[in-house]
């Protein structure tokens, strides 16, 4: 069993060119560091400009991994070179989390198939009609319809985020520390503080222990 996560530019026509350089950069550097800690190709790429896809080998992990693509997006902007203030974010992701089989191996993954790949895709195209910006599809309803209750809760509390929100999301997300991330943006700890608690870190902490722990009951490599 694997997660595969599907994900396209949200409005990306509306981008400026500066700005989707910069997410594309972004994104890139994101692909090197998961292959630089996996054992195995994820294969995530960057395909007709503004949409990717890859592989999670370890679906429990797929959630935390769409949060980090998300979050690395949305503290981006354009407003010059200081990072500390808080701004409207510029750019967001939609993004299609499928868990199932892996049936056909290529070299590339843009070329691979299974059932994985099969709810993640076609979950993607459903999601354009329904203004969604996240959603799982696996071969279990029941799961399905919890997670994305929990998803569409967490779109709403995920789009009154600034690019600060995000930033320090991003960075908790990674493992750092309060005053870890403190020192990295140059903030005061208690800053850092009060944009984790409006943010929702927290209720995003319960969320994703609760999805590692479902799917590691139900998926893993060994199932």
């Amino acid at each position: 069993m694997i997660a595969v996560i599907s994900a396209d530019l949200l409005s990306s026509s509306s981008y400026p060119k500066d700005l989707l350089e910069k997410v594309i950069i972004t994104l890139n550097k994101e692909f090197e560091s998961i292959e630089k800690t996996s054992k195995e190709d994820s294969g995530f790429r960057i395909f007709r400009g503004d949409s990717f896809q890859g592989v999670v080998h370890e679906p429990s992990e797929a959630l935390t991994l769409a949060l980090l693509f998300k979050t690395a997006i949305n503290r981006l902007h354009l407003k010059g070179i200081n990072g500390n203030k808080a701004f409207k974010r510029e750019a967001d992701l939609r993004m299609a989390i499928g868990i199932g089989t892996y049936d056909f191996k290529r070299e590339s993954i843009l070329e691979s198939n299974g059932e994985a790949f099969q709810f993640s895709g076609r979950t993607l195209d459903e999601m354009k009609k329904e203004n969604r910006k996240l959603k799982l599809k696996t071969s279990d309803d029941n799961l399905n319809e919890e997670f994305n209750t929990s998803f569409f809760l967490f779109d709403t509390l995920s789009d009154k985020w600034s690019t600060a929100s995000a930033e320090v999301i991003y960075y908790l997300l990674k493992g750092f520390k309060e005053t870890e991330i403190a020192d990295e943006l140059g903030i005061s700890q208690s800053a850092v503080n009060q944009r984790k608690k409006a943010a929702g870190w927290d209720a995003i902490e319960v969320l994703i222990a609760r999805y590692q722990k479902v799917i590691s009951e139900h998926f893993s490599n060994g199932k």
